[in-house]
């Protein structure tokens, strides 16, 4: 029997569904755009939670040792990775928390490196704190991005760069980089004093046999790294606002210690520490199998496109539930978004989001929802190419 249960979120005041005005101007189009899941958290979650509201007092809670290691246990099982309790820290969120460490780990007009196309936040983090914004192209065979590292060294050296932020696996294109790759770019930041974050949230949605490897588990790195992650990807607990930040080295920590400290947010709320713990406890079983729905879904992409719009290049996906898309062979890149938008009535996020213009022939379309709702996407790109 099924454990994941898609769910019609329309006028439940989810920003995907009912929000759509504010990117896109109107309401009313298929939503393939904001990155969460369209299906139920696993029951273990729903039932921790219930089981909270029950009791009907909401006051001060105490974080248990077990919301701690349900997380340890889960690093170690899936990533092999050795997490130390007193490592954890808390952020409502990863997008809070790179730009928490982008201020403390820099001083404005400071520059700032990312790898493009990438996740949008990373863009407004280094824009909105006033730092300078930095970008080295990764480079698009196919559709199969790598990282040009001579690029990427370069552009180090001569802008000054004090700090990467670092998306794995990445958002959007897909990629979960290998340990060379890994190693490789580390040790560039090693050698040039580039503090890094690296953004880990998609870490556990991995497919076709790619494997995860933290970033901290490349070698030797911890005094030159904070990781960030969450629940709230895996197992679609985006509202619960609860995120797990890892440092290992002690000076890290007092300084993390020190600017939460400062800003008065040293901890969460029950409701996303309940979710968080149970979801990592009893999730195992539900993730899997939205694994698999989001790997399916990938393929009807891929498939379809191949067999009707051949020139539309659909980047491998080996990791996270997003799949980013070039129609260029089709559609004109200042055209893309009445494209999408006004002929075939969907929401996607656009290419030039994530870095510029150069990727305006790109769409990303989120995975994580019915194969119904994907199949009505692609077939609505297919007949407003064909019409």
């Amino acid at each position: 029997m099924s454990q994941v249960k898609y769910v019609d979120r329309k006028n439940t005041n989810c920003n995907k569904w009912d929000g759509q005005t504010g990117m896109f101007g109107e309401e009313g189009l298929l939503p393939l755009w904001v990155a969460d899941m369209d299906f139920q958290v696993p029951e273990c979650v729903t039932k921790a939670l219930s089981n909270y509201v029950s009791q009907g007092v909401f006051g001060y809670y105490k974080v248990p040792d077990t919301y701690y290691q349900a997380f340890i246990n889960w690093e170690k099982q899936y990533h092999s990775y050795e997490v130390h309790r007193e490592w954890i820290r808390f952020s409502p969120g990863v997008v809070s928390a790179f730009n928490w460490i982008t201020q403390f780990m820099t001083r404005p007009d400071d520059t700032v490196i990312v790898l493009t196309p990438v996740y949008y936040p990373f863009l407004h983090a280094i824009q909105n704190n006033h730092r300078r914004l930095i970008t080295s192209d990764l480079i698009n065979t196919s559709g199969v991005y790598t990282i040009d590292f001579e690029d990427f060294e370069q552009k180090i050296i001569e802008n000054h760069v004090s700090l990467f932020i670092f998306c794995s696996p990445h958002n959007p294109v897909g990629r979960v980089w290998t340990q060379d790759e890994l190693k490789t770019l580390l040790d560039i930041c090693r050698k040039h004093h580039v503090f890094v974050i690296s953004d880990e949230i998609h870490q556990d949605l991995t497919f076709a046999g790619n494997t995860h490897i933290p970033s901290f588990s490349a070698g030797d790195y911890d005094d030159m790294m904070i990781t960030v992650t969450a629940p709230s990807k895996t197992f679609n607990l985006a509202g619960c606002q609860n995120s797990v930040i890892v440092i290992p080295d002690e000076e890290l920590r007092k300084k993390w210690d020190e600017y939460v400290t400062g800003i008065r947010i040293l901890g969460g709320n029950a409701f996303g520490y309940i979710a968080a713990e149970a979801a990592y406890s009893g999730g195992h079983e539900w993730f899997e199998e939205v694994k698999e729905i989001v790997y399916e879904n990938y393929l009807l992409v891929k498939n379809t496109f191949a067999k009707e719009l051949p020139d539309v290049v659909v980047s491998p996906l080996e990791g996270t539930y997003l799949s980013w898309i070039d129609m260029k062979a089709y559609v004109k890149p200042e055209d893309i978004k009445d494209f999408m938008q006004k002929k075939c009535r969907l929401a996607l996020d656009y290419g030039d989001w994530f870095g510029g213009e150069r990727f305006s022939s790109f769409v990303r379309m989120n995975l994580a929802t019915s194969q119904e709702n994907v199949k009505k996407a692609v077939e609505a790109m297919i007949a407003g190419c064909i019409h």
